[in-house]
């Protein structure tokens, strides 16, 4: 028999009360101090203002160059039926290997990248301009494939995919294929073969810049390489005149002959285009006696819409045997000074007593050309080419295609919630080769606005959130918001252009915007060499100029170093001073 007890409700509620309410405070009090750890960006605009589209028309028969405006470097090509798949060098940005689709050659859309688990590449500390360089993309039987080196970790692989918009398979590391600009060739009678660039023959150099282009059997069913590579070319076109940085080797084969085109001149100013035939794949191959069929060196530098640097073709065949290129080329804003990195463009091939001459590959690369035969899509996307805008409200359960971060994120330190993207503000500083708290897009045009809506409270004068037009950790312009040292809030302007151990990062411009100011609007204006800085604290208002004419020469190659181009983004850190 059991006795139930009688029990006081109003002490037990109490009791209740005293437990449980303490728990909630603290976990709302977590919730809140968790919140204050992060950044969030409301919307981001992007508008290109180039000149050389400005008050230009292009027909229903003609196309922008470049085609794919901004970083889209080492551009490589191949057809499947009625489309055509575009991928590019990424570097150590993360996802890498963009891939795009087009069935016009002029309208392309991004649908997917190689690169997007950290188990295919893990870039850790890498430096930027290391990961992943000149892809080659071709379709064989069903499947497409895309051959990389990865300069940070495995070095040549291959990976494989049945849609090219992914998932791609884990890397297949290649054995004795040193080097770097590795090339997938299908061969008639069933034969793979991969080409690549490599150090000289016996790793003698015969002068600065000597390197070679070799050749290796694929076994695809086994996945490796048969053999051991064979040369094929050695310093490039003639090398009694010391040709310097051949590479991006890429081989095709009409009416009988094999024709292996290559990059030569290295990735600057006497950057080329040329081409060598042979009867048999392995050789030997004659140079073309009208070499370089692809250069900008030797123009006058004043001219009007300068494009500089191009080479690194691929060649593409169309449905009805006409021939394309695409290639990369820069558009300075003064001598060598390029802030949009290397950009893919388009032209077309004309072949001439069995060898291929580009199209005007010797002279002015225009801004609007004649389109290629093919049906103008009619899809509506977001254009890469000629003057455009670009919205995003955040409003997707996934970040767009055209966001990338810096090096593999391991963990996520970011959030797409009630049309906002929250981004983690944590140790990891912009300074530091490693994955911090940066999501950013392409800058695509020399004259451009970029602007923001921003809430961020720091807590302390090392937490900092804003807008940053980056080139590398020691390269790049930064506008934000943060405490200063009398503990109130301001906007700011940091310029970090480090050249050796003395030079510092430096404030140009600040001001204090009040200590109640929970929302910052952030905009920066580019005009070539220029940059200018703009903030307010309430939409209704004005922007307020905050530093203007910032020399931007800092964020171009020459001056920064490597081979990526300017991103604008959005960035977060909780130890940004040092």
């Amino acid at each position: 028999m059991f006795r139930i007890a009688k029990i006081d409700l109003k002490n037990v509620v109490i009791a209740l009360m005293i437990t449980v309410t303490p728990c909630k405070i603290i976990s709302q009090k977590k919730e809140i101090e968790s919140q204050s750890n992060y950044a969030s960006f409301d919307w981001f605009d992007y508008k290109g203002k180039d000149d050389a589209y400005a008050n230009v028309s292009k027909s229903y028969n003609e196309y922008f160059n470049p085609i794919l405006a901004g970083f889209y470097p080492d551009p490589s090509i191949c057809r499947v039926g009625n489309k055509f798949y575009l991928v590019n060098s990424s570097f150590c940005y993360f996802p890498g290997l963009p891939i795009s689709e087009s069935t016009d050659l002029v309208n392309w859309k991004q649908i997917g990248h190689v690169i997007t688990r950290p188990e295919q590449a893990d870039f850790k500390n890498s430096r930027l301009s290391g990961g992943m360089y000149a892809p080659t993309i071709r379709y064989h039987k069903g499947g497409f494939y895309v051959i990389c080196t990865d300069v940070s970790g495995v070095g040549n692989f291959i990976v494989t995919a049945e849609n090219p918009a992914g998932p791609w398979s884990n890397p297949i590391v290649l054995s004795g294929v040193n080097g770097i600009d590795p090339d997938l060739f299908f061969d008639e009678d069933g034969k793979v073969y991969i080409t690549h660039n490599g150090p000289p023959p016996n790793n003698i150099s015969v002068h600065d810049g000597h390197r070679a282009i070799y050749m290796i059997e694929y076994d695809l069913v086994n996945k490796k390489t048969v053999g051991e590579s064979k040369l094929v070319i050695n310093g490039g076109t003639d090398i009694a005149i010391k040709p310097v940085w051949i590479e991006g080797p890429h081989l095709i084969k009409k009416g009988g002959y094999y024709y292996l085109i290559c990059a030569q001149g290295g990735t600057g100013f006497n950057h080329s285009e040329v081409v060598f035939r042979s009867k048999s794949v392995f050789g030997p191959y004659e140079s073309y006696a009208n070499n370089p069929i692809l250069t900008q060196k030797n123009l006058d530098p004043n001219r009007k819409n300068e494009v500089s640097t191009t080479g690194h073709a691929d060649f593409i065949e169309l449905p009805n045997g006409d021939w394309w290129t695409v290639f990369l080329g820069c558009r300075p804003y003064g001598m060598d000074l390029y802030n949009t990195g290397r950009e893919t463009f388009l032209m077309p091939v004309e072949w001439k007593n069995d060898w291929p001459e580009i199209i005007g590959g010797n002279q002015t690369i225009p801004m609007i050309n004649k389109r290629p035969n093919l049906p103008l899509s009619k899809e509506k996307i977001e254009l890469l080419s000629g003057n455009f805008t670009s919205h995003d409200d955040f409003n997707n359960a996934k970040l767009d295609l055209k966001w990338s971060f810096i090096r593999t994120p391991l963990e996520k330190w970011f959030t797409l919630k009630d049309g906002k993207l929250q981004i983690k503000a944590r140790k990891e500083s912009i300074y530091t080769e490693t994955n911090f708290s940066f999501i950013g897009r392409r800058q695509q045009h020399l004259k451009f606005e970029v602007s923001t809506k921003l809430e961020f409270t720091p807590k302390n004068s090392s937490q900092v959130a804003g807008l940053t037009a980056f080139q590398n950790e020691k390269h790049f312009l930064l506008i934000g918001k943060r405490l200063n040292a009398a503990n109130k809030l301001e906007v700011f302007l940091e310029k970090t252009a480090i050249n050796s151990v003395n030079e510092k990062p430096e404030i140009l411009a600040k001001k204090e915007i009040g200590d109640n100011t929970k929302e910052l609007y952030l905009k920066i204006e580019g005009k070539g060499r220029f940059y200018d800085f703009y903030y307010k604290v309430n939409s209704k208002r004005e922007w307020i100029i905050l530093a203007k004419d910032v020399d931007g020469s800092i964020l171009s190659t020459k001056e920064a170093g490597g081979f990526v181009g300017t991103y604008l983004a959005m960035y977060a850190s909780s130890n940004h001073f040092r």
